[in-house]
């Protein structure tokens, strides 16, 4: 989204529960795609619910186990979808299956914002984005 989206978004990533460190297979991932991976840190979700956090538009919970859970107040009411992805920090197997778990969210994702940035946003309701961003979150 950093890359595809600007000058128009910035993108942050965060979790429910951080590991203290960011995956080396998601910094291969985005290496292989020739994405910055500059400044990234694991880091929880909570630091975007606080009053000094950056305001949020969009809010995009991804992990298959973030529907169950109960997310924190977004302060300012961002537009908020699940685009759920089988989490790669799961998969348990070999290093290629592991590799191949990664890819196969960054693709699924990568198609999500292509979608997500082709939307009219500055033509187009609340209410219709609302549901454009949740029947990307469906494909």
């Amino acid at each position: 989204m950093n890359y595809k989206g600007r000058p128009n978004f910035t993108a942050y990533s965060a979790g429910s529960h951080p590991s203290g460190a960011v995956r080396p297979e998601a910094v291969a991932e985005l290496e292989s795609a020739r994405l910055s991976t500059d400044g990234l840190r694991s880091k929880s979700w909570d630091e975007f619910a606080k009053p000094d956090a950056p305001k949020l538009d969009f809010v995009f919970t991804v992990c298959d186990n973030a529907a169950k859970e109960v997310c924190p107040f977004w302060p300012g009411q961002p537009l908020t979808a699940h685009w759920g992805v089988p989490d790669p920090a799961a998969v348990r197997g070999t290093a290629e299956e592991i590799q191949d778990a990664y890819r196969s969210a960054f693709v699924t994702l990568e198609r999500r914002i292509d979608l997500f940035l082709s939307l009219p946003l500055a033509t187009i309701d609340e209410l219709a984005i609302k549901r454009e961003i949740d029947r990307i979150g469906r494909q």
